[in-house]
């Protein structure tokens, strides 16, 4: 019977994104800049769109 063969579990390595981004790299910095910017004062304004509704609508009138 054949099998697949792929790597061992025992030599799988998991880690994030967090642990492969290194503390000096610039993107640590943006990260920190966007996360402290209110998009409010930017100019960008926050719309709800309510699509739950429309979509449980549009099923009762399939199902008639």
């Amino acid at each position: 019977m054949q099998h697949i063969i792929g790597i061992p579990r025992n030599q799988m390595q998991l880690t994030s994104l967090e642990d492969s981004i290194s503390h000096d790299n610039p993107v640590r910095f943006i990260d920190a800049f966007v996360e402290h910017v209110s998009l409010y004062l930017v100019g960008f304004k926050v719309q709800t769109i309510e699509i739950e509704e429309n979509i449980m609508g549009k099923l009762r009138d399939i199902d008639g």
